[in-house]
């Protein structure tokens, strides 16, 4: 397996695809101005979003032990809105309450923190303002996520697992013994409320949507899988829907205007494991796995016939925005994001991280075709490195998504897209090498940042640490 770096030439790149089998359409080269498919406006529910590219969540660990942000996180909202991306999908994970973080520095929106957070809105919309103009066409949204079955929510970093059913897999990885961290029906009503409570503060500190989280592994969305759960919340699609049902009825009712999105994990994989040379494999299971939502119950395969059922219902509640991913970082890091070197602890890929793109880019794209009255945002894209923008150029130009979304390349280079509507010249010493600093970083403990890249995570005292966990 090559490194998307090493493919210097358009014709490098479309040879290794060639000689892996993998298909990913790109275009030669970039186009600007009235050409420019990644530059083009687009008409959302009134809104007028400046181009194709978009900002998705990125978690930093680096708010306060009260949930608010730091220097760090304004830090990089501030490159978020210099960007020049007019769609800002959620900036990264908030909880709607301190126990539904996913690690003790985690972001909390509550009445305590509002006026923290209108102040990092305010950070990335002058930021943005300062560089083009003018915010009229910039919508940005707040992810709203409660960590569920990965909550870390305390500075001692023990986990607080709230499961939404007992998993023969994950709880025996997580020493899950009993029923203790299951979600009670009248606990998931308390949520439910957390997350209204949350989308109330969002709106009147001024943003545009939120994103309710329903991928990764999150309560939202191991919810859809929750197929064994008895009561409301389990069993049929439609019951397993509830919460988003309900989150959604209140958010309508008690801040009526503010839109709502989703990103959706649209198809999951069973665990993976180290297996020989340390290559990832599926951990064994007797019998059909029932518990991946979009699978089709062979734990490697993909099913899309529920994650239609669910844009369906999306289409119902009036939501027409969704960023497509997949499967969870914890259990199956390769298909939602692709690299070579995964953090030290981790299965090395079982496949080439091209193969893993190129999956999620048709699954965008057949859900896109299958259900057209949607907006799509793509993910994992950053594993093209220098060919993001050719990648993603053909993918909007031929209709295969509506927008290049942009996650670990916005910590290394959000310039990038400034840079690629301009006509400029990429800079190559910014461009992501998907090298995992950021993601050891976070499962350390530490801040998470580009220790690579970006000077300012360079120069802090953490990145020995950071080296040091990279070494194993």
């Amino acid at each position: 397996m090559r490194p998307a770096a090493q493919l210097k030439s358009a014709s490098a790149f479309r040879d290794y695809l060639h000689e892996t089998g993998v298909s990913i359409q790109f275009d030669d080269d970039l186009h600007t101005g009235p050409e420019s498919s990644l530059g083009q406006p687009y008409r959302y529910d009134g809104h007028a979003i400046g181009n194709r590219f978009a900002i998705l969540p990125v978690e930093g660990w680096d708010g306060d032990a009260e949930g608010r942000p730091t220097e760090l996180t304004m830090r990089r909202w501030r490159r978020f809105g210099e960007s020049g991306a007019k769609l800002v999908f959620g900036g990264e994970a908030v909880a709607p309450t301190v126990e539904g973080r996913s690690n003790p520095r985690g972001l909390v929106l509550t009445a305590g923190n509002e006026r923290s957070f209108a102040g990092l809105l305010n950070i990335l919309t002058t930021a943005h303002a300062g560089r083009f103009g003018s915010t009229q066409d910039l919508m940005v949204g707040i992810q709203s996520s409660h960590a569920g079955r990965f909550s870390r929510p305390f500075a001692d970093g023990q986990r607080r697992p709230r499961i939404a059913y007992r998993h023969p897999i994950l709880d025996a990885r997580m020493g899950i013994a009993d029923d203790g961290p299951v979600v009670t029906d009248i606990e998931m009503s308390d949520i439910v409320a957390a997350y209204v409570r949350e989308a109330v503060l969002a709106q009147r500190v001024g943003f545009d949507f939120v994103d309710l989280k329903c991928c990764h592994g999150y309560l939202g969305h191991e919810l859809l899988s929750a197929v064994d759960r008895p009561g409301p919340y389990g069993g049929s699609f439609r019951n397993r829907t509830r919460f988003l049902r309900e989150v959604v009825a209140g958010i309508r009712s008690d801040a009526p205007g503010l839109e709502i999105a989703v990103r959706l994990s649209a198809f999951d994989f069973i665990p993976f494991q180290a297996g020989e040379n340390g290559i990832g494999e599926p951990v064994p299971f007797q019998g059909p796995y029932p518990y991946a939502f979009g699978g089709d119950g062979t734990g490697i395969g993909i099913d899309l016939e529920e994650p239609l059922q669910f844009l369906d219902l999306m289409a119902e509640l009036d939501i027409h925005l969704v960023c497509i991913t997949a499967g969870c970082g914890s259990y199956s890091y390769h298909i939602l994001r692709p690299c070579l070197t995964p953090e030290p602890g981790v299965y090395l890929p079982p496949e080439d991280p091209l193969r893993s793109v190129a999956r999620l880019m048709d699954v965008t794209a057949e859900l896109k075709r299958r259900r057209p009255g949607l907006a799509y945002v793509s993910s994992a894209l950053s594993y093209l490195q220098q060919w993001l923008p050719h990648v993603a150029q053909n993918a909007v130009r031929t209709g295969l998504t509506d927008f290049a979304g942009i996650g670990r390349m916005a910590i290394s280079y959000p310039d990038m897209v400034a840079d690629v509507l301009a006509g400029r010249t990429l800079d190559s010493e910014r461009i992501c090498r998907a090298c995992a600093r950021c993601f050891a970083a976070a499962r350390g403990g530490l801040v998470s940042g580009c220790y690579l890249l970006d000077e300012h995570y360079r120069n802090l005292p953490e990145r020995k640490e950071v080296e040091r966990l990279m070494r194993g």
